[in-house]
């Protein structure tokens, strides 16, 4: 089947090999665009660092303060996170495999109270993971290290496969990209093209922008990758 992958690169490009190697047609057509923010990390000592998407560690990685802190654990929401904090030069890596409940779950149970956690994260996020730490008393230090930029458009392969109907499944990752995609699609008159597309999401939050505009959508029964391409 044709599937579009809509999240960023590179994890697009990673996800659309892997759908490719399954047999899968892919059109990738990121609805967002990452770019790094030039800032100074906050002032330390901090006793770890969390890990909430690969942009992230991949924007730390680049920073010129980022290195200075690989000494510190490193806890990552799912395994490819994981495996990029490890690419990066952390020592210490732990793969949460789940959601941000699941890394503040980790997280509170790894740390005492009063600890002190860097979050190097874009600048829209799905769960608030400062206050999920605030009960077990420790402090998260959410830096904005990268801003991603909405798509304004289809490109010209999606919107012509949307138009066509060859398009079967969407993989939806975010909230952002989904509401992005809607948008784009909205503009391109082919709201009602995208209304036939199985509408593949990470989480029910993920999918909310798409319930709310009247589409149905299917979610993974984990929120990873592997659970998500299972519905396929």
């Amino acid at each position: 089947m044709t599937v579009l992958v809509t999240r960023p690169e590179p994890a697009a490009s990673q996800t659309a090999r892997r759908l490719a190697a399954l047999g899968h047609r892919v059109i990738v057509d990121p609805m967002l665009r990452i770019h790094p923010v030039d800032a100074p990390l906050p002032d330390g000592p901090f006793d770890a660092v969390a890990f909430t998407s690969v942009n992230g560690v991949k924007a730390f990685a680049a920073h010129p303060q980022g290195p200075g802190l690989y000494n510190l654990p490193a806890f990552a929401v799912g395994g490819r996170t994981a495996k990029e904090a490890l690419a990066a030069g952390f020592a210490t890596v732990t793969d949460c495999d789940g959601d941000a409940a699941a890394l503040a779950g980790r997280i509170a149970a790894a740390l005492p109270a009063g600890a002190r956690v860097l979050n190097p994260a874009g600048e829209d996020r799905a769960a608030d993971l400062q206050e999920m730490l605030s009960a077990p008393g420790i402090t998260l230090d959410l830096f904005i290290i990268y801003a991603a930029a909405p798509a304004d458009a289809l490109s010209e392969e999606a919107r012509a496969a949307l138009a066509g109907g060859t398009i079967a499944a969407a993989l939806h990752f975010s909230q952002r990209t989904a509401k992005t995609l809607l948008a784009c699609a909205a503009a391109a008159g082919l709201t009602r093209e995208l209304g036939k597309v199985r509408e593949l999401c990470l989480s029910a939050q993920v999918g909310e922008p798409l319930v709310r505009a009247g589409l149905a959508i299917e979610v993974a029964g984990a929120p990873n990758e592997d659970a998500l391409l299972a519905l396929l």
